[in-house]
């Protein structure tokens, strides 16, 4: 059973399933192959990219971690992570 987090929303375990099957994807593409909608999935997607379980490669396209595949193999309990420092950007 995966451990998800407090911050965590059901939507987010779709969201990083459609990423690990079709690779980097954009919210609009989640939306597209069956996710939520655009919106919500921009905002989750920034959320799990805070977290370390998504990556942002380019503006709005993303994708997944060593971090979000190891969650979704249940071998991660995402109530350990914090968000990550992204200040030497």
């Amino acid at each position: 059973m995966r451990k998800s987090a407090g911050w965590m929303v059901p939507s987010d375990d779709r969201i990083l399933e459609l990423i690990r099957e079709y690779g980097n994807l954009t919210p609009s593409a989640v939306s597209h192959f069956g996710g939520p909608s655009r919106q919500h999935a921009s905002g989750r997607m920034s959320k799990l990219a805070e977290y370390g379980l998504l990556n942002q490669v380019y503006r709005g396209l993303y994708g997944i971690t060593d971090n979000g595949r190891a969650y979704l193999d249940e071998d991660l309990d995402a109530s350990t992570l914090e968000p990550v420092d992204e200040s030497n950007d």
